[in-house]
């Protein structure tokens, strides 16, 4: 009892004495005369503790060989205390580990001899109060094993300030407005945007902000991480930086463990503000280490080109600059005086025709102001004929070029992400490309799963990395939890879309993945070179192309041919070989269109894509030409105008988009079971002229997806409809003078999701809808007129998404229908996507 009872008085003598330290070494750090201030003050808070220790050391005899240093600890001092506080930082991490193991062991021993009686005065307070006291004496040792405090070195210091900055005040204000949001404990914000899009000048102007560093203080710490960073390395810099001796690490761990005391010590003071720059992809571990716990408020800002969504903190997005700002940016780096403009009179647009060259880039702006700058009027105009004529803006600057292509360092260790990048280079500039594309093609080219997991995993990252902007036109409910993406685009910025094309074409033509052709007059891939030259080399460069194409053909060895058509085909059409083309994708820019003849050969084509970006629908002609392909899988059409189908036997998947196919459906003596005899899925989204589904779709038993959406004018379904006893997926969504659902549709013994969401005219459901036993989801917003069956008596697991008054209609089958669920989801009402591509 008695020996507990010491016990506690040399803890809470410890629990004194930890506290006064850390107290000092804390105000010691900021003190000019550090030496000083401790011989005043250490010897003083310490005598009570080593009278008791003394005391002790006689009284133990496992304390006997530490005897004579603590001795001389305590009796070598002078009259101000000039010795000990001259003693080696060794010295005093020693004494305190003996006082640390002393007390452990005191501890466990008590605990293993004490009886009954003694357990209950040695209470659970008792225990708690020790082992705050051990926590102390551990954080004491760490610092203690560090060395003594100096002055701040400034080596994690904020760089600084950029002399110049524009088009950064909005997201100064969003970044300063989290920063200085007052919160307990660590907090992560991150600051993404492509590479030079000022990520690093944001961070620096807000560690300079007057109200910021009035909060933080001392305790802003900027560092600079690379892609191969150390963690010890950061570490080393963070002591020496705090004004502390850099410690010998045993191992990461250990640096990590010391690197924890040290943030929490600084942290106490005030609030703390960390900023990780030019953090890599693959780096959310580093910026886990220095989540540190701590009871003041603690921020981390994060600058990188990735989002890092894992964090679930805000995340705030550099864009390119608008076109005021890139003048006034590019006005400042190349010099331009009022009266320099004096010079452009006789072309005044000259400025605006370089500045939209740089594509809102301030690295682009930068390097070629730069480059410009006090440049004589005709480098300008040169300049001008650069920019609009090459083939990449990277052609118009070695330097820039080098610092867009460490872009693509952050996809060396990710070869597919990469070629999916790549393959964003094969679509039009300034146009969306629809994700239900991409789907397909990956689906093909790469092995990826039919309902599109791996791939939206994919274009995920690249929008996390910034490389790519997913948008959604209309947010459905059961879009994205049932791998629906007919409302999923992707935007992709022209210099990464540059960048994408420029990556792909350094490989030689016979070893290209991938080949576009025709995507202007200078992308043609079979001239004399890649740059444009003068007016009599071009017309000399077309001659002596069309004689090479008229006597040899032209063999295309990428697995995927993109080209784009106008109203006139080229003529060296006819010779070129493409078996090995695997995916061919059209542009068209045309209101007539024939598939051209070398098609025939192509054995190895697994996916047809055919785009038409005018405003009206293009015929297209020629489609019986598509019967001698073995391998085609799946075709998707845009705008089209289809007159009649061939025989697509090995065909599984047919998109319809905007297209205009009923009098192909309509034609004599067709049916579409014979066209497309093994189907599996077919989408006809935003057709005008579709009335009734087409004749023999009901004949297809492979058919597992049917989608027909946004019909404005589909009134009915077929009666044989439950013929389709391998249908799994039915959407109906939009289809506003939908008038009924057959009674057949309760036939339908596989349909596990039935999409009627906006069929305002659909009346009720039938009888026999309570047959389908494999239904699990019912999504029915806006269909409030709908009448439902009096009788549900074979559902059960039925999940049903729909507005708040459809909602009302469904709670009264609770009861009768085994766990059902009923869902109202938010709606989410957002038209960026209408907004025109940058």
């Amino acid at each position: 009892m008695a020996h507990t009872t010491q016990i506690a008085v040399l803890a809470s003598l410890l629990q004194q004495a930890s506290e006064s330290i850390l107290e000092m070494l804390q105000t010691a750090r900021k003190s000019n005369q550090n030496r000083g201030f401790l011989r005043s003050v250490i010897l003083t808070e310490l005598t009570p503790l080593f009278n008791e220790i003394k005391q002790y050391n006689y009284d133990d005899e496992h304390l006997d060989r530490q005897r004579e240093q603590i001795t001389a600890l305590i009796t070598e001092t002078d009259d101000d205390g000039a010795s000990l506080c001259n003693c080696s930082c060794s010295s005093w991490s020693h004494l305190w580990e003996n006082c640390f193991s002393w007390l452990v062991r005191h501890i466990k021993n008590n605990n293993n001899n004490n009886n009954d009686d003694d357990c209950d005065y040695f209470d659970e307070a008792l225990r708690e109060d020790l082992n705050e006291t051990l926590e102390k004496l551990r954080e004491i040792i760490e610092v203690l094993k560090c060395g003594c405090v100096s002055e701040r070195r400034g080596v994690c210091g904020v760089p600084e300030k950029r002399g110049f900055t524009v088009g950064l005040e909005e997201s100064m204000r969003k970044l300063k407005a989290e920063v200085m949001r007052e919160r307990d404990g660590v907090s992560v914000i991150v600051l993404t945007g492509l590479a030079g899009s000022g990520k690093t000048t944001l961070a620096t102007s807000l560690c300079w902000d007057q109200q910021v560093k009035g909060k933080f203080r001392e305790n802003i710490l900027f560092i600079t991480c690379s892609k191969t960073f150390k963690i010890k390395i950061i570490v080393e810099r963070l002591f020496e930086h705090s004004g502390y001796r850099v410690p010998e690490f045993q191992n990461e761990e250990d640096a990590i463990n010391r690197m924890g005391v040290l943030l929490r010590h600084i942290g106490k003071s005030s609030p703390m503000l960390l900023v990780l720059d030019d953090v890599w992809p693959g780096s959310e571990s580093l910026v886990e280490k220095f989540k540190i716990q701590t009871s003041s408020d603690y921020k981390i800002l994060v600058t990188s080109r990735v989002a890092y969504p894992r964090f679930g903190t805000p995340c705030i997005v550099l864009e390119p600059l608008n076109h005021e700002d890139a003048l006034t940016l590019f006005s400042h780096f190349a010099q331009l005086e009022d009266n320099y403009f004096s010079n452009f009179q006789n072309d005044e647009d000259i400025l605006q025709k370089v500045v939209r060259g740089c594509k809102g880039s301030p690295l682009a702006i930068t390097v070629i102001g730069r480059s410009i700058r006090n440049q004589p009027y005709e480098f300008w105009l040169k300049m001008v004929e650069k920019l609009s004529q090459c083939r990449f803006i990277f052609d118009s600057s070695e330097e820039l070029l080098k610092c867009l292509e460490n872009i693509l360092e952050i996809l060396e260790d990710n070869p597919i992400i990469k070629e999916c990048f790549m393959d964003l280079g094969l679509f039009p500039e300034d146009q969306r490309i629809p994700v239900t594309v991409l789907l397909d093609i990956w689906t093909e080219l790469y092995g990826m799963d039919d309902d599109g997991i791996e791939a939206m995993t994919i274009i995920n990252t690249l929008n996390s990395m910034n490389l790519a902007n997913v948008l959604v036109a209309r947010k459905n409910a059961c879009d994205v939890e049932n791998y629906y993406y007919n409302n999923h685009f992707i935007v992709v910025h022209d210099l990464l879309r540059e960048l994408a094309i420029y990556e792909n074409n350094q490989e030689a033509t016979e070893h290209r993945h991938r080949m576009s052709i025709g995507m202007n007059e200078q992308n043609g891939e079979f001239g004399l070179g890649e740059k444009q030259r003068g007016f009599i080399a071009e017309i000399f460069s077309k001659c002596l192309r069309w004689c090479i194409n008229k006597q040899m053909p032209q063999q295309i060895h990428a697995r995927t041919l993109s080209i784009t058509i106008d109203e006139t085909c080229p003529s060296y059409w006819s010779n070129m070989q493409t078996a090995g083309v695997e995916v061919l994708i059209f542009h068209l820019r045309a209101k007539f269109f024939s598939f051209p003849m070398f098609m025939e050969k192509m054995s190895k084509l697994k996916v047809l894509i055919v785009t038409n970006y005018g405003f009206y629908p293009s015929d297209l002609n020629n489609f019986k030409l598509l019967d001698s392909l073995p391998s085609l899988k799946r075709i998707r059409l845009e705008r089209i105008s289809v007159p009649s189908f061939g025989h697509l036997k090995n065909l599984r998947k047919l998109s319809l988009y905007m297209c205009q196919a009923s009098h192909a459906f309509e034609f004599d003596n067709f049916k579409f079971s014979e066209a497309c005899p093994n189907l599996v899925e077919l989408n006809i989204d935003y057709s005008k002229d579709m009335v009734e589904l087409p004749n023999g779709i009901c004949e297809i038993p492979s058919l597992k997806k049917l989608c027909v959406t946004n019909c404005h004018k589909l009134c009915s379904l077929p009666k044989e409809i439950g013929d389709l006893k391998n249908l799994e997926i039915l959407r109906l969504n939009s289809c506003t003078d939908l008038q009924g659902l057959p009674e057949s549709i309760g036939m339908l013994s596989n349909l596990r999701l039935l999409d009627i969401s906006n069929c305002i005219s659909l009346p009720n459901l039938p009888e026999e809808i309570s047959n389908l036993c494999g239904l699990r989801k019912l999504y029915m917003t806006s269909c409030a007129n709908c009448e439902l069956p009096s009788l549900f008596s074979n559902l059960e697991n039925l999940k049903v998404t729909c507005d708040e008054e459809t909602a009302t209609l469904w709670e009264a089958f609770i009861t009768m229908i085994p766990n059902l669920r009923i869902e109202v989801p938010q709606v989410d009402v957002n038209l960026n996507w209408l907004h025109t591509v940058n």
